[in-house]
């Protein structure tokens, strides 16, 4: 059965989505940078809310970046399909401390499939060095269905 045809994302489709980051994204200070169906980059300019006690970036940061890079590409892919997606397994390695600069993440999927997605992040840093590294697990949810007492739906400015 071959892949379905996905409609072209719009022009603005990075605006629009650091227009609703919101919430914890917009904490950490991520922003969009490139979003296709294939791909989707996300920067941090790190500063001292990112740091651990040592005065590293917390492994948190990376963690969380690899989870909403890994979503937004599934997310993307699956909305033409009338589904939405949540994730189930985040793994991610440190590779490299990072102290200050900006940090690049960029997803790629492993595998696209109606019911589930894998995709893979590789966070770099203002050297293009790796400094982490993860693969997040997402399930696809049909529309309508509920996780936690409510319908799963993109809340505004979340």
């Amino acid at each position: 059965m071959p892949a379905p045809q996905l409609p072209p994302l719009p022009d603005d489709i990075v605006d629009q989505l650091n227009g609703r980051r919101g919430g914890f994204n917009t904490l950490i200070g991520l922003r969009f940078v490139v979003v296709t169906y294939d791909e989707v980059v996300a920067e941090i300019d790190i500063d001292e809310r990112h740091h651990q006690p040592y005065g590293l970036v917390h492994g948190g940061v990376h963690s969380a970046m690899i989870e909403t890079l890994a979503s937004v590409g599934a997310a993307m892919n699956l909305a033409p399909l009338g589904r939405h997606t949540v994730g189930l397994e985040n793994s991610t390695s440190f590779l490299r401390a990072v102290r200050d600069g900006t940090i690049r993440g960029t997803a790629v999927p492993l595998a696209r499939g109606k019911r589930s997605h894998v995709w893979q992040v590789t966070i770099s840093d203002s050297d293009g060095r790796a400094v982490a590294s993860g693969r997040v697990r997402m399930i696809a949810l049909e529309s309508g269905a509920a996780v936690a007492g409510e319908t799963v739906r993109i809340k505004a400015g979340s």
